[in-house]
């Protein structure tokens, strides 16, 4: 059975909303600061589009992971219509409902873990109308601290799954966030 393109591109989409989400989320609300270092992240999509976990490792100090919260919190303040985020027994639970291109994503997301050597994020979304013929998504990643950044490496390096390495921060909407 061959796979459609766009199936592929499903959990992309999710992660990337989970990603802005927790963005969002974490400007919001008091939390501890990730330790400055070498972040690796794991992002699984959903088990029933077979698609392989994707890592990524991220180098950050403490003005380049304010630098993506704020990112983070434009975006949603862009395309969010809802945002609810609270603390509930130490987990970061965020409720939104969001648009991404004509379809609205209702996500429901959990952290947990204490941000200086690990963290988790569950999260389930349902779109409408259907985002590239699904009508559901779940992702979860899980982030730890690996140690510090490697040589050569500056705040906002990341490296993708393909290998690609990019700087969030010379990104335009990164830029001057410093």
């Amino acid at each position: 059975m061959t796979t459609h393109p766009t199936s592929r591109l499903l959990p992309r989409i999710t992660v990337a909303a989970c990603l802005l989400l927790a963005g969002g989320a974490w400007a919001a609300i008091d939390y501890p600061a990730r330790k400055p270092g070498l972040w690796e992240m794991t992002i699984q999509g959903d088990a029933s589009a077979k698609t392989p976990p994707m890592s990524t490792q991220q180098c950050i100090d403490a003005a380049t992971d304010k630098a993506m919260r704020d990112m983070g919190e434009g975006v949603n303040q862009q395309t969010c219509s809802k945002q609810d985020m609270r603390n509930e027994g130490g987990r970061i639970v965020i409720e939104s409902v969001c648009k991404i291109g004509t379809s609205t994503a209702t996500t429901r997301a959990v952290l947990a873990g204490d941000f200086s050597t690990g963290y988790r994020m569950e999260s389930r979304s349902t779109y409408s109308p259907p985002l590239v013929g699904r009508s559901e998504g779940t992702a979860v990643i899980e982030a730890k601290w690996v140690g510090p950044c490697k040589a050569g490496q500056k705040p906002g390096d990341m490296v993708l799954p393909n290998g690609m390495k990019m700087n969030l921060l010379d990104m335009p909407a990164g830029r001057g966030k410093k």
